[in-house]
């Protein structure tokens, strides 16, 4: 077997350390995550009030006026779309590839990839206002007669994101399977009941393991796509329109490269404190958190590119319209939005060309907080600078936010962490199978030891 790339898990642990050390974290949380989850819990509730009132008073209460119908919702549905898009890459299309380097951090990215796409399911829901009829949304034969249309990207969305929930999942769990086994060895009593029925009788055997990595390979053959095609679609929602600033050819690739930007700076945010606190910092190293930091850096650089070739292709179509909402985007009332974009994606991701920058984990979080800052306020531009500034001045107003729209979006962000918490808890978040096939085989020494 080839050396090991520095980083990795050392090579005096042995296949049962890393079993004893992954269980480990599934043992009595700590006063730290509790607080993390407690949290997650306020900040769901604050939503969960928020969603109630909306029901009760309807959307008036939202940032709703003439022009834009479009608001924070869509700008949060478009976000937390991008951010599945780190773990379907880092599983599937890494795993094709036979990236050593995923090994530790895919499993946290899978997880964050299905909680993500929950938790976009929820606003085409909050977004319609009358939220009892949700249902009108799925393409359905009905009796009453209304066919969806489906030249509509909005249809497209509906299956892109079903399609994505349902890979994502699939994949999840099977790549679960192997270390449910593991921890289900490992522990007594009802959780020793539980494990066993979600280990799906798995007991190691050959034929078992044969079965299983063809299965994982033709998945992950089959999830890689996705990577591509879901955002795209989400990117025609608004492509397809001849709204000025969003009828452009760049938005699919623009928007794939955005989303997985998006997606890897929400795992560094969450796996760094993640380690910390799970105490497994000699699985998840600098080595992994270097790769990760080369990922970010690439795809900032083509989201840099992107910005550039959309302002200078406004200015070079001649288009009034084109040019008139980028010049606003940059010098109009949401200016400071529209910098704040430019400044967090293209600028700050920059500093990761520095390896001292990629291996400071602090620098590295600090770095992550602005990628996710600046992906949100991306989508925020999007959405108010073309739709405050359409074809007739005088109709032309900007988005005035309300605190039902604050709400819903803290009440997002406590809904995924809850579920993400409660998952690190739960599960193995470090997939045990695959860290112990980094491991190499004890040698025979000298003396027949």
């Amino acid at each position: 077997m080839p050396a090991m790339p520095h980083g990795m898990p050392h090579q005096d642990m042995s296949h049962a350390d890393v079993t004893r050390d992954v269980v480990k974290t599934l043992e009595t949380p700590s006063r730290g995550y509790y607080m993390a989850l407690f949290g997650a819990i306020a900040m769901f509730l604050i939503g969960a009030v928020t969603f109630v009132a909306l029901l009760k008073e309807g959307l008036g209460l939202a940032g709703y006026q003439p022009p834009i119908f479009w608001s924070v919702y869509i700008t949060t549905f478009v976000f937390w779309v991008g951010i599945g898009h780190a773990g379907t890459l880092i599983s599937a299309i890494l795993f094709l590839f036979r990236s050593p380097w995923r090994t530790a951090v895919y499993r946290s990215t899978e997880a964050m990839t299905v909680f993500a796409v929950m938790t976009a399911a929820l606003f085409p829901i909050i977004h319609i206002g009358r939220q009892w009829i949700f249902y009108w949304l799925l393409p359905y034969p009905n009796q009453r007669f209304l066919w969806p249309n489906f030249k509509s990207p909005l249809v497209w969305d509906v299956f892109a994101i079903s399609t994505y929930f349902t890979v994502s999942a699939t994949f999840l769990v099977v790549g679960l399977i192997p270390d449910i086994a593991a921890v289900r060895d490992k522990v007594t009593g009802w959780r020793k009941k539980v494990y066993s029925s979600l280990s799906l009788g798995r007991t190691g055997a050959d034929s078992q393991w044969r079965h299983y990595v063809k299965g994982y390979g033709f998945m992950a053959a089959l999830a890689a796509p996705l990577v591509l095609s879901v955002h795209s679609v989400v990117s025609w929602d608004f492509a397809v329109s001849v709204i000025p600033g969003w009828h452009g050819t760049i938005f699919a690739p623009y928007f794939v490269a955005g989303a997985i930007y998006s997606g890897i700076g929400m795992v560094l945010t969450l796996v760094i404190p993640l380690r910390k606190v799970l105490k497994i910092e000699h699985m998840i190293t600098d080595y992994h958190f270097d790769n990760l930091a080369k990922l970010t850096l690439l795809t900032g650089t083509i989201l840099f590119y992107a910005y550039a070739m959309e302002y200078f292709i406004a200015w070079y179509s001649g288009n009034t319209f084109e040019q008139t909402t980028f010049w606003l985007r940059a010098f109009g009332p949401l200016w400071w939005s529209g910098w704040t974009m430019i400044i967090c994606n293209a600028f700050v991701s920059q500093l990761l060309w520095f390896k001292k920058i990629r291996q400071n984990l602090t620098a590295l979080f600090v770095i992550s907080i602005f990628i996710n800052i600046g992906m949100w306020f991306e989508r925020y531009v999007i959405i108010s600078s073309s739709l405050a500034n359409d074809f007739i001045p005088f109709a032309w107003d900007r988005m005035n936010p309300t605190w039902a729209d604050w709400g819903i979006l803290i009440g997002s962000f406590g809904w995924f962490g809850m579920y993400f918490l409660l998952f690190a808890k739960t599960f193995p978040v470090v997939a045990i199978q695959e860290i112990k096939e980094m491991i190499p085989m004890p040698r025979r020494k000298k003396g027949g030891h």
